[in-house]
């Protein structure tokens, strides 16, 4: 199967129902995303949908709001990624809020315990003698160590939004969206956007029986919920859209927790012009990487914390871990490509699915070599690990395409191969799983026939989606910065792209892989960059491009730059 990039432009009509305040050039890009009119372009808070609608809201509720009102112990049980490192924090400092005494955290050891709350995990916790178990951002496929919890007399809530298998747990309660038969009309929230969701409701139950001695600003959880949605990949529909511009606002506005101010200015952004792509390259990967090399405690301190002093010693060290993990992940992709290259595959005779596998590779990063070669190849593609050093079991990570269903592959796997896969879970783009070593080739070759038979030849059509092209009088500093700020932008709510064919007049290569060209067109001059964009040979004397807008901060003043996404010659 061969794949083909190209650009597509999108239909942009749009429409009449729009204030003065809102640009021409926005109103274009809004409205091709089916925004038509303000209320949908930025949802405000007040537009979020209630949490009536959640199924099993009531019994999660009763179960917290006993804990509180008797002092019982509850314990927020993360997860190793940054959507469970939020929605942990949110969980504590949230039932804090609302006046719980005795709240403490746990989160698994990639290495040591497995995904979720594992039977491993609960023997752990015996130690801190917990009343009630809060899963965030999992929990829907742990039975076995739900089971184990309940088996030692805790009661177990269960606040996740990953697609369930066939059964559900054996919790007290199970809130999640995508429950079969759940009301609540958005299917799309986070991990941290659930908790949120559950703490929303618990404050409402304790203000209508009057229990409430001051009423808590939740709102004030937000730019956690925030980073936690954006990092997840979760699409941007309307409702969390409206948590992360409130988040976002609160960032920029200095109102974060000391934790994510500090991992601010370890990445070296600016708080007053911070963006949903600054959180998903900047913030996100500092905090996933405790969780990826070291443990996840140490991100989940940084946003816990309330000393600025302390949450900066954490954000270095969470920097610090990145850059490793960076290094880490370059040459575990190295690798990748080489497996790729010595298997025979080239692009054009590419298998419909990718399987890959070194026994030296870390399996905390495999997730993000599987992203990377999914971009590369856009194929859908698993990367496999050793669980540990020496160890016969394998931990993969998959990362799909659009249209292509991972995790329901996986499922046909499973189906037709009862016991190849140990256990696996996740949603449409993303998801896990655990096999043994000796099962890899079959599984490998399952894999491929199921990738063969439900990869439709569309879905090799890698599209980069335009919202047309710029006239002359479109370069300008004013709309660079209303793009930049009008989202936020995100999965299911893409970033602009504009497409042009412009003349290269110079160019040069700046940091060993990435492009710099001066363009022309007409009596126009702009600078861009194209970040990865050298392959060793001299750019088409014209090309037809497709880029970003952006403010150019690094000159400053009215300068602007086009970030260059696909080039091809025109």
């Amino acid at each position: 199967m061969k794949s083909v990039r190209t650009i597509r432009r999108r239909d942009c009509e749009p429409g009449s129902d729009w204030p003065d305040s809102v640009p021409p050039l926005l109103r274009r890009i809004y409205a091709a995303r089916g925004a038509y009119g303000l209320h949908l372009a930025r949802p405000r808070l007040a537009d979020l949908l209630p949490p009536d609608a959640l199924g099993g809201l009531g019994t999660a509720t009763g179960l917290l709001i006993d804990a509180i009102a008797n002092d019982r112990h509850i314990v927020i049980v993360g997860d190793f990624d940054c959507d469970g490192a939020t929605a942990c924090a949110v969980g504590v400092r949230g039932l804090r809020m609302l006046g719980a005494r005795h709240v403490s955290y746990a989160v698994p050891n990639r290495m040591v315990h497995g995904y979720g709350l594992s039977v491993a995990l609960v023997d752990e916790l015996a130690a801190l003698s917990p009343d009630l178990l809060v899963t965030v951002d999992h929990g829907i496929a742990c039975h076995t160590g739900i089971a184990a919890a309940k088996a030692r007399g805790w009661r177990v809530l269960v606040t996740d939004h990953h697609l369930p298998g066939e059964r559900l747990p054996p919790a007290d309660a199970i809130v999640n969206p995508n429950l079969p038969g759940d009301a609540f009309p958005s299917k799309m929230l986070a991990g941290v956007g659930v908790m949120f969701y559950v703490l929303l409701a618990v404050r409402r139950a304790l203000r209508e029986a009057d229990r409430l001695p001051s009423e808590p600003d939740l709102a004030a959880l937000l730019d956690l919920v925030a980073v936690g949605t954006v990092a997840d990949l979760v699409p941007l529909d309307a409702n969390n859209r409206a948590l992360v511009s409130a988040g976002l606002r609160r960032l920029r506005a200095g109102q974060g927790c000391a934790g994510l101010n500090a991992l601010i200015e370890v990445a070296g952004r600016e708080a007053s012009r911070l963006t949903a792509s600054d959180i998903g390259f900047a913030l996100a990967p500092r905090i996933n990487a405790a969780g990826r090399l070291e443990h996840m405690a140490l991100g989940i301190e940084c946003l816990l914390s309330d000393d600025p002093r302390q949450a900066r010693e954490l954000a270095e060290i969470l920097h610090g871990i990145n850059a490793e993990r960076q290094g880490l992940q370059q040459n575990m992709v190295d690798d990748a490509e080489a497996l790729l290259q010595r298997a025979g595959i080239a692009h054009g005779n590419m298998p419909a699915g990718l399987c890959l596998y070194d026994g030296e590779w870390h399996p905390g990063v495999v997730g993000l070599v599987a992203s990377k070669l999914k971009e590369r190849t856009h194929r859908p593609t698993i990367a496999f690990a050793p669980s540990e050093p020496g160890s016969g079991s394998l931990r993969g990570s998959a990362r799909s395409i659009p249209g292509f269903h991972i995790r329901d592959a996986l499922a046909a796997v499973d189906a037709a191969h009862p016991g190849l896969i140990e256990r696996f879970g996740g949603h449409a783009m993303a998801a896990g799983l655990s096999l043994q070593a000796a099962s890899l080739d079959a599984f490998r070759a399952a894999f491929a026939a199921a990738a063969e038979r439900l990869l439709l030849p569309e879905m090799l059509m890698d599209e980069v989606l335009s919202d047309g092209e710029l006239d002359g009088t479109e370069f300008t500093r004013e709309n660079a910065v209303a793009l930049r700020d009008g989202g936020p932008w995100g999965q299911g709510y893409q970033e602009p792209v504009f497409d042009g064919e412009f003349d290269v007049l110079a160019w040069r290569v700046v940091g060993e892989k990435h492009l710099k060209v001066e363009l022309g067109r007409g009596a126009l001059r702009l600078n861009g960059i194209h970040f990865g964009g050298w392959d060793g040979a001299e750019p088409a004397a014209r090309l037809r491009i497709a880029y970003r807008l952006e403010p150019d901060d690094y000159r400053g003043g009215q300068a602007i730059q086009l970030v260059i996404v696909h080039a091809e010659p025109a």
